[in-house]
């Protein structure tokens, strides 16, 4: 009985009593096409204007469809094709490397498989079941963003490219970042460094995440805190002019407490620079230093 071949690999299956003499180079061979489909690659030019390009899987014999790794290389003038035999059922690692804006499709020759957009120069893990094949996803499951839904000055506002990110924590699947907040996949809050403000010199209502220069030279006035603050809210203040000691700053408390009292706070020490954190609604507002 003559030897047949494999539906996937399309190694040679001999029979017992066949191929006297000659087990040991077929042996061989079909190790050489295992080893081609776990670890081969192979570079493949499809240049060219609009054409559909076959990669074949022949009986027993090195072939190009057989390869773990595929590199699509070459010009392309016009939308590609590629095309392994129906009735494979492999994985693929695919690499468009061309040049040219147009999309190249890796598909089986009936069915159908996925796309590189004429701008994605990139890469793919994909399967054959046989009929189709398949991408992978390699998003993680629990990890896409899908709609941050960003303010239109969220990004200004965080000032992410100045890379003011700082004190990392876990928290509530969101991002915030001076006070901008953006709910994610994943559960990560990040509270960024303080986004300073210019000089402030008339009563103003204070932004959590934000720092003040307040000279009260021209006289006392009130810088209020934000109101309804969550936990973790930071207001920074700097003694501008060094006249606090004879135009005090009022911190107006804005209905929540501060050092766990229902009064605003006063600020009359010359130089006076500080931190206030919101805590809950029993402390409120806390100076970190003292």
């Amino acid at each position: 009985m003559a030897s047949s071949y494999s539906t996937d690999l399309k190694l040679e299956l001999m029979v017992t009593g066949e191929n006297s003499g000659t087990w040991g180079d077929k042996t061989n061979t079909n190790l050489n096409l295992v080893q081609q489909a776990i670890a081969g690659y192979e570079a493949v030019s499809i240049a060219g204007g609009a054409q559909t390009t076959a990669l074949a899987m022949t009986d027993a014999t090195l072939s190009n469809a057989r390869n773990a790794v595929v590199e699509f290389t070459g010009t392309i003038t016009g939308n590609q094709i590629v095309t392994i035999p129906d009735g494979i059922e492999k994985t693929y690692y695919i690499y468009n490397n061309t040049t040219g804006a147009f999309t190249v499709q890796f598909k089986t020759v009936t069915g159908t498989g996925p796309t590189f957009t004429a701008t994605d120069k990139g890469y793919k893990i994909v399967y054959s079941d046989g009929t189709d094949v398949i991408e992978v996803p390699t998003t993680p499951a629990d990890g896409s963003i899908t709609s941050a839904k960003l303010a239109t000055d969220a990004v200004i506002t965080a000032k992410i490219s100045a890379l003011q990110v700082t004190n990392a924590k876990l928290a509530n699947k969101s991002i915030t970042l001076n006070g901008v907040t953006a709910t994610l996949g994943s559960s990560v809050t990040i509270a960024a460094g303080t986004d300073w403000q210019a000089v402030k010199t008339t009563t103003f209502t204070a932004v959590a995440g934000e720092g003040y220069f307040v000279n009260t030279t021209g006289g006392a006035f009130t810088m209020t805190l934000p109101a309804t603050p969550t936990i973790g809210d930071e207001v920074s203040f700097v003694d501008y002019a060094g006249t606090f000691d004879t135009n005090n700053l009022t911190i107006g408390r804005n209905s929540e407490n501060i050092q766990g009292s229902a009064a605003d706070l006063t600020v009359s020490v010359e130089r006076a620079a500080n931190t206030l954190v919101y805590t809950d609604g029993t402390q409120g507002w806390l100076l970190k230093a003292k």
